[in-house]
């Protein structure tokens, strides 16, 4: 079942950020960096064109991400016009320190002491904007939280005479295009939980990782994961943890919730659940699976007429 999650307060949200946006230089895009397409908003994008505003692409949680697949993400964003990309985690001070200098350079004709350089924090929700706020200020100013949609309006802090920092609501969009990644956002705990349901959630991120990571599965729970699907891996879990529920039959939903949470923590080692090879290839098929399905309705449309 497609996810789809946008809360009321998005909307204004997306308003605000677009207003102050005009008074922004920089933007600072935080991304997760286990899924960096997935958790772009395209909204964000869709601004800044209409700005022109360049970008930082912070890859965060870089200490949960496959370290290749990170670096083949760097190189992808590197390569678009006033964008550069940094692979960093927002929870440690030395990486964040390197921020207000990788702006300046983005935006020269600030690199002065005349006026600030004006930065604004975007992304979705809980992928680590209030933590990055925080952290640059060194005080707690924005509510944090392991829960999506924790900030709703936004804040607005001077990190120095030469520095103004804008931290905004997480945002969604409207309709996520492609099913998988509802499912990669669920599963990082970027969407809220009203919105999926766990069991499901969790049988796309055990799919991903028998593709991607099959031995990590091995080591965490001890099972042989050769010849299962997603649905057998929760089974297995629920198994070698002993999850039954009254009546003795296997309980997994709590199987669900223990890999989820094994991924989030990344106590299942650093899992990347997108690459940008992979990212194209499921464009591609989708794009391929939508125009059969045009000539389809065409075909049938045509025998109708006659």
């Amino acid at each position: 079942m497609p996810i789809q999650w946008f809360p009321g307060h998005m909307t204004s949200a997306r308003k605000k950020a677009a207003d102050a946006m005009a008074n922004i230089d920089v933007i600072i895009e935080v991304l997760d960096a286990r899924l960096p397409m997935a958790s772009a908003n395209p909204m964000i994008a869709q601004l800044r064109a209409h700005r022109q505003r360049p970008c930082l692409k912070i890859l965060n949680k870089t200490d949960l991400a496959d370290p290749e697949a990170t670096a083949a993400w760097l190189a992808y964003f590197d390569a678009q016009p006033g964008v550069k990309a940094v692979a960093l985690s927002c929870k440690k001070a030395s990486d964040v320190a390197r921020v207000p200098a990788l702006c300046r350079a983005l935006a020269p004709h600030r690199n002065d002491n005349v006026k600030p350089l004006r930065m604004m924090i975007m992304g979705i929700p809980n992928v680590g904007k209030s933590t990055l706020m925080n952290a640059l200020l060194g005080r707690k100013i924005s509510a944090v939280g392991d829960e999506p949609a924790v900030t709703k309006s936004q804040l607005r802090a001077d990190l120095d005479a030469r520095h103004m920092l804008v931290d905004t609501p997480g945002m969604m969009w409207p309709k996520i295009e492609y099913d998988s990644d509802g499912y990669m956002l669920a599963a990082s705990h970027a969407i809220g939980r009203n919105a999926v349901i766990d069991e499901e959630v969790a049988s796309f991120l055990a799919d991903a990782l028998l593709q991607r990571y099959p031995v990590r599965l091995t080591e965490r729970y001890g099972f042989a994961a050769e010849g299962l699907d997603g649905p057998a891996v929760l089974e297995a879990v629920a198994k070698r943890r002993g999850m039954r529920i009254r009546g003795g039959g296997l309980d997994l939903e709590k199987a669900a919730l223990v890999l989820l949470q094994d991924y989030r923590d990344g106590r299942l080692g650093r899992i990347s659940l997108e690459t940008p090879e992979s990212r194209a290839a499921m464009i591609a098929e989708h794009q391929r699976l939508l125009a059969e399905a045009e000539t389809a309705r065409s075909t049938g449309s045509g025998t109708e007429e006659e």
